[in-house]
Formats: structure tokens, C-alpha cells, sequence
């Protein structure tokens, strides 16, 4: 059995389809899941990492384990170390960890993955980049104004598919030959957020204008619902970001066989949230 943690996000959900559709036994978590959430005859778990002995039961009798954390848990101090002693006591082998490109390059502290390196559990790291669809954050703006206000407009990364993001997950939890293995997941080119707004104004089919803010004022946005480290650190890659944060890597195309998805993809894909 596989447990997912973050069962209901960008990454979980698409996950949480991929090893049912392999035929594994999953148990997804989150803090809030119901049954709506999950595929049907999925079982699921309301846990909180926080508190980890609130995932004991889920734990029980699994095989592997997907631990993805929260901004809010590692700006609370959480103890990832607690939650592998949770995992271990019941029967946990492996471990993957959604971590992040920045610990690599120094943006993001390491406490996470150190943690997990440091166990005596089987572990694989994946450091994604940006997200695509973190441009969900202009889904009212293009809806209502036809849209997009965002700092940094020509500085482009290479933003990754969170969908590639879990089928990469789905292969490493299933197969042990990827243990101790790091793999950094970008798209297949670097985007800027100037460019994705005229990928969402092609899937639209209607012109969408771009209008750049400054870092005052997209660092006043994102303290609504970021801690200010996170605000910081995720400023400074968007707006003068190191080279190796602007590096296309292939490993999602080593793990998956074929190329990562475009910004254009996705887009197309999640076009009814900008309508």
C-alpha cells in the first residue's frame, strides 16, 4: 500500500489517479479530504502533518510513503523526523519527498530533505521548480478583466507540469530502483509570465493583456497567504533567479520516457479555469 500525503492538491490528486490506474492500494490524506475528493473504493484519511501521530492510522501496514508538506508546516517548525518515526513504527520502507529545486541551490534551507537522508528508510528526492499552474493565481483576474498583473514579466523559468510532477512520483514509489536518487523536475523550456499569458490567451482564443508589478507589490500580495522567508525566497528566484534555477533539466524525460509537457499544454488543459 502507498500513502499520499497532500492528497487533494496539485500534485496529490493527479498522483493519487496514477497509482490507482497502475492497480496499487492507496490510501490518500489530507487534512480536510472527504470521499468526494478521491476516485471511488480509494480510502482516505484526515490527518494532519503538525500532529504526526494523527497519520498512525493510515500508516498502518503500508509500504511507501509520498510526504509532501506545507509552507505553513516547515514556517511552524514541523518535525518531518517525527513523521518518518510514525511512518517506520508502522511498516513504511520508502519514502519519496516532494522537496524543491531551491534547496539545490541554496534559495530553500535543506532541513527537510535532511531529515530524510538521514533515516535509515529507503528515499528518493524530487526538486520540482515553479509550477504551472501556480498561474491559477490570474484565473479571476483573466475571467473578469481579461488579465494578468504579475511581477518580473520578461525573466523566464522553466515551470513544470505538476502532473508530470506525479507521474514521476508514481514510478519512483512503485519501483525501488530509484532509491537514493535526487531528480530535478522542470518543463521542457524556460517560460516567462509574459509568454504564459499569451499561452492562455491562445487557449482562450481572446487577447489577455499583461501588466507588471513591481516586487513591492507582489511581495504585498503574497503576504496574504505566504510566510514572509517564503515571500522572500520565492521573489528572489521569479525576479533574478541563478542559473541553475533557469537550468532545463531532462531527468522528468530520464524517468517518464518522453519529453516534459510545454506551459502550452497545460494551459490548454486547464483553459476552463480562465473562462
Amino acid at each position: 500500500m502507498i500513502v499520499v500525503t497532500g492528497a487533494t492538491g496539485n500534485v496529490g490528486r493527479p498522483l493519487v489517479r496514477a497509482l490507482v490506474t497502475a492497480g496499487e492500494q492507496v490510501t490518500a490524506v489530507s487534512r480536510g479530504i472527504s470521499a468526494r475528493d478521491m476516485p471511488t473504493g480509494v480510502r482516505y484519511q484526515r490527518a494532519d502533518l503538525a500532529e504526526p501521530e494523527s497519520l498512525a492510522p493510515a500508516l498502518d501496514g503500508a509500504d511507501a510513503l509520498f510526504l509532501l508538506t506545507s509552507g505553513e508546516f516547515v514556517a511552524a517548525g514541523g518535525s518531518v523526523g517525527d513523521i518518518l518515526d510514525v511512518a517506520r513504527a508502522g511498516g513504511v520502507g520508502r519514502v519519496v519527498l516532494l522537496s524543491s529545486q531551491g534547496v539545490a541551490t541554496g534559495s530553500h534551507p535543506s532541513t527537510l530533505e535532511d531529515a530524510v537522508t538521514a533515516s535509515d528508510l529507503e528515499w528518493t528526492l524530487l526538486r520540482p521548480g515553479g509550477f504551472d499552474s501556480n498561474t491559477l493565481q490570474w484565473a479571476e483576474m483573466v475571467r473578469v478583466q481579461r488579465m494578468v498583473s504579475a511581477p518580473f514579466g520578461d525573466v523566464a523559468l522553466p515551470t513544470v507540469d505538476p502532473a508530470d510532477i506525479a507521474e514521476v512520483a508514481a514510478v519512483v514509489l512503485r519501483d525501488t530502483g530509484h532509491a537514493g536518487r535526487t531528480y530535478e523536475l522542470t518543463g521542457p523550456a524556460p517560460v516567462s509570465p509574459r509568454q504564459q499569458t499569451m499561452a492562455i490567451a491562445d487557449a482562450l482564443g481572446e487577447p489577455v493583456r499583461f501588466v507588471e508589478q513591481s516586487r513591492a507589490e507582489a511581495r504585498a500580495q503574497m503576504l496574504r497567504f505566504m510566510p514572509e522567508p517564503i515571500v522572500e525566497a520565492t521573489l528572489d528566484v521569479l525576479g533574478t533567479p541563478k542559473a541553475a534555477e533557469q537550468r532545463v533539466s531532462p531527468d522528468v524525460e530520464q524517468v517518464l520516457g518522453r519529453p516534459a509537457r510545454t506551459f502550452a499544454e497545460w494551459a490548454a488543459r486547464n483553459v476552463a479555469a480562465f473562462k
